[in-house]
């Protein structure tokens, strides 16, 4: 986050939303109450439902963070690649580098809180949906783009490659969370491959 030229009160929001962050990379997005974050900031609770308000819109206000922080590692230097496979394959290596990364290892706060909130109704499932919904959505652009140049069948689905391709960043996340399986960056990128392949044109 640009941190220039922001008010006392803004910097302070910015830093509880920081720590807030940091917590739910912890202990996901359940752990965060007002009382928490404000010890750990080191303010008290008022002053933390004055900068964010409600504990619901505090975990929203930290998906919108992480999610800023993601593009910014992963998104932003694909879209610097050709479009098509190479911007797809740059895409999907910042994200697996993203998940294997000091930041992204804690957990991705995307795949955690789908779990956490996939049948919790509410504006913290709406936010973890929106993030994960758009990026698949941009994953399946990319392969439509790569069908458009030439690189991919004509009858690919770019909807069912976006699944897989998201699935195979799930047993990513899976592996390196629960298992500490240091090769499943590797794996990743040989599934990424294999299923890349299988799209070529003829």
């Amino acid at each position: 986050m640009e941190l220039a030229g922001l008010s006392k009160a803004e910097l302070t929001r910015a830093a509880i939303v920081d720590v807030a962050l940091a917590m739910a990379q912890e202990g996901g997005l359940e752990s965060l109450t007002i009382g928490t974050v404000a010890e750990r900031a080191g303010l008290s609770k008022s002053g933390v439902f004055s900068r964010v308000g409600s504990r619901e819109e505090l975990q929203v206000a930290v998906l919108k963070e992480y999610e800023r922080r993601f593009v910014e590692a992963a998104v932003v230097p694909a879209l610097r690649e050709p479009r098509g496979l190479s911007r797809l394959r740059a895409l999907l290596a910042g994200w697996a580098r993203w998940i294997g990364s000091d930041t992204g290892r804690a957990g991705c706060l995307f795949v955690s809180g789908a779990v956490e909130y996939d049948d919790r109704p509410g504006p913290v499932r709406d936010a973890v949906l929106l993030g994960l919904g758009e990026l698949r959505r941009h994953v399946a652009r990319n392969v439509r783009q790569a069908v458009e140049a030439g690189q991919f069948a004509a009858d690919t689905d770019p909807e069912q490659v976006a699944f897989e391709l998201s699935a195979i960043v799930l047993g990513l996340h899976n592996d390196l969370r629960l298992f500490r399986d240091e090769r499943a960056i590797g794996r990743a990128f040989v599934a990424f491959d294999r299923l890349l392949a299988g799209q070529a044109a003829h």
